[in-house]
């Protein structure tokens, strides 16, 4: 697992029960809308919220005023109305002065051209302006507000996402680069700029990876886009440590956005004491829960396995998609329980209540347009109220998981060049894929690095990691040795960290221990092709391959790769050279894993039910839109109705027991 702080943790914060609450945004309302906002607050059961996240305007007009008045009053309301405050740094939106006065603070995109003020997330990285104005603004809110009773939390800036090809970042692409290869020799070696003339003799010549005539270098992009989540981290950091030297004592976060190619989540939540997300699956979606469930996954396992939090969710529909669809009756409520039952001690929304203008008025807030009588709010009302019944019993508590899915945020990186084999490979997809085939197998799931501990997993999961360091392959194969089950994914260990082709277009120790003799050929299928192989059929990819001391074949059947394995065995590693459709793949998983020694949490559950066990409290929810019956051993006490259930229950449309012995 990820390394954890040893600072202070979210259980400072939650002080055993749930956070539940959202972004406050009272900056756009009158004073007098603020108080009903406290009354509706508290008939939620809302116990924290997220104050000045876009709110550098507000607090700093022009270069050096401060205007903290509102801000004042704000934190004392909260306070007197038993609700706390997750304090926001505001630098992810800098004022327009700053734009105007300094215009290198502005981030430019591949082509050159400037991304100007008026939306958000528009700083250059990599300016020292831009870090020394943000600096000044966290120093005086940390000094401000330090002490206030109201404050649980810090949250610094708000899902980090700019990119920036301008002068500015190539002047520290170039500082990062030397710090990183010491000589130009190596950096050409790395690079491999041998090919097509693009050795470099002087580090001036180095610039960000911009609009070229052709496909640019891969691995000079590789290191842009390492260069790109480290730039946003020392932001990050550079706040972070600004709070935590007024406030030790309290807990610092910023929040992620699940699976986004910007950030290396691993580094980065070595580096927070809470970490949190936003999560917005599709409510059309008819596998929104199973993404869910990947995130909360992801998430729970970028925090060391222990409590998480949701930081910003829709309680109705979004803004962003082509079309915004509303979240039906009770769903809202299942998906929350849900993030509860894989580690969230918070539950949090985007936002309180829903904006009149700007580019957001139509995201749904926790307050709807239609007001407290809406059905959004009625729902909100419900789910504090579940909330508050089960947090005593759940909060800090941990949940366990036997098999880990392995993901790398390089291997994306260097698997998503332009020159790749297929476009129709898209890595976040492909580990959707696998991930949903243990979810409908009712395993629970974490995920690891793959230079991660892997010694308290049974069973290891590759769907794909094109890029594999030296220690990651011998932690792979140290798995093994040890006594663990790995299931490895197409087009694995083919490259090392420079994005260097490794021999054989597999890593050798890999193909020994996954039975492999040659890999003569990768066979990337069409959109919507598929390959014949004993007992289903393959999708998206497949590999001409030549066994060697495999101890279980199964076969393609017919075309080019007729009678040459499509999945191996060696032992206890697999490999499939092909992804097979999804009722074979649970199914391959699910005797992988029984093999392993490990089981659901409860047997012959319906489909579409969910069983998650934290703690000693078992999560029984019910995604489908049929009433199902849940036979469970035993004799428990559901937490959300206070009613004891004996052998079995009932689960309506999109309903959930929380039941502890």
């Amino acid at each position: 697992m990820t390394r954890r702080p040893t600072g202070p943790t979210l259980a400072d914060a939650t002080r055993g029960r749930l956070l539940f609450g959202g972004d406050y945004n009272p900056e756009q309302w009158p004073e007098e809308v603020w108080h009903e906002d406290v009354r509706l607050m508290k008939e939620a059961g809302v116990n924290s919220v997220t104050l000045g996240v876009f709110s550098w305007a507000k607090l700093e007009p022009r270069p050096g005023a401060r205007e903290f008045g509102w801000l004042d009053t704000l934190m004392d309301l909260m306070h007197e109305h038993g609700v706390g405050v997750v304090l926001a740094t505001p630098t992810s939106s800098p004022p327009p002065w700053m734009g105007r006065l300094h215009p290198e603070t502005l981030p430019r995109d591949e082509n050159g051209q400037i991304e100007w003020w008026g939306s958000r997330q528009h700083f250059s990285h990599s300016s020292p302006v831009y870090r020394r104005y943000a600096a000044a603004i966290t120093e005086d809110l940390a000094a401000r507000y330090g002490s206030h009773p109201a404050l649980t939390l810090w949250h610094i800036n708000n899902e980090y996402c700019t990119y920036d090809w301008g002068d500015e970042a190539a002047t520290t692409f170039r500082d990062w680069l030397r710090r990183k290869y010491g000589t130009l020799d190596a950096l050409n070696e790395a690079w491999g700029t041998a090919f097509w003339s693009q050795s470099y003799d002087g580090w001036h010549e180095i610039l960000p990876p911009r609009r070229a005539h052709y496909l640019r270098n891969p691995t000079q992009v590789l290191d842009f886009k390492r260069f790109t989540s480290d730039m946003l981290l020392e932001c990050y950091v550079m706040e972070r440590d600004i709070v935590r030297r007024h406030t030790p004592h309290i807990p610092v976060t910023t929040n992620f956005m699940p699976l986004w190619a910007g950030q290396d989540a691993w580094r980065w939540a070595e580096e927070e004491d809470v970490v949190s997300v936003d999560l917005y699956p599709d409510p059309r979606d008819p596998l929104g829960a199973q993404h869910g469930a990947l995130v909360q996954d992801m998430t729970r396992s970028q925090a060391g396995g222990g409590p998480w939090m949701l930081m910003e969710q829709a309680a109705g529909p979004v803004n962003w998609r082509g079309v915004n669809h509303p979240k039906p009756r009770g769903l809202n409520r299942l998906w929350s329980l849900q993030a509860v039952a894989r580690g969230a001690d918070a539950v949090c929304y985007f936002q309180w209540r829903q904006s009149r203008q700007g580019a957001e008025k139509f995201h749904s807030g926790m307050v709807g347009h239609a007001g407290e009588q809406g059905r959004t709010f009625q729902e909100v009302k419900r789910l504090g109220a579940d909330l508050a019944a089960i947090g005593a019993e759940v909060s800090g508590r941990p949940l366990t998981a036997d098999v880990a899915v392995l993901f790398d945020w390089n291997s994306w990186w260097a698997g998503a060049q332009d020159g790749r084999l297929s476009s129709e490979v898209d890595l976040p997809q492909v580990v959707r894929d696998w991930h949903r085939a243990l979810w409908e197998a009712h395993l629970t799931t974490a995920f690891a690095h793959p230079e991660h501990d892997l010694s308290a997993y049974r069973l290891v999961v590759v769907p794909q990691l094109y890029l594999l360091t030296d220690t990651a392959v011998d932690n792979l194969v140290a798995h093994v040795r040890g006594g663990g089950t790995l299931v490895c994914g197409f087009l694995t260990g083919v490259a090392d960290e420079d994005d260097r082709v490794r021999p054989g277009g597999m890593d050798a120790r890999l193909r020994d221990l996954l039975g492999i003799r040659t890999l003569h050929e990768w066979w990337p299928l069409d959109a919507g092709q598929d390959v014949r192989c004993d007992g289903f059929r393959g999708t998206l990819w497949s590999e001409e391959l030549e066994a060697a001391d495999a101890d279980e074949v199964i076969a393609y059947r017919g075309g080019e790769l007729d009678g040459l394995p499509a999945v191996l065995r060696k032992g206890r590693a697999w490999y499939l050279s092909t992804l097979p459709e999804p009722a074979w793949l649970r199914a391959l998983l699910t005797r992988i894993a029984d093999g392993a020694g490990v089981r659901p949490v409860l047997d012959g559950l319906p489909d579409g039910v969910e069983a998650v066990r934290r703690g000693e409290v078992l999560f029984l929810l019910n995604h489908g839109r049929d009433e199902v019956t849940v036979e469970v051993p035993g004799t428990h006490r559901d937490l959300l109705t206070g009613t004891t259930v004996t052998g079995s229950l009932s689960l309506g449309r999109y309903g959930a027991a929380v039941l502890k012995p």
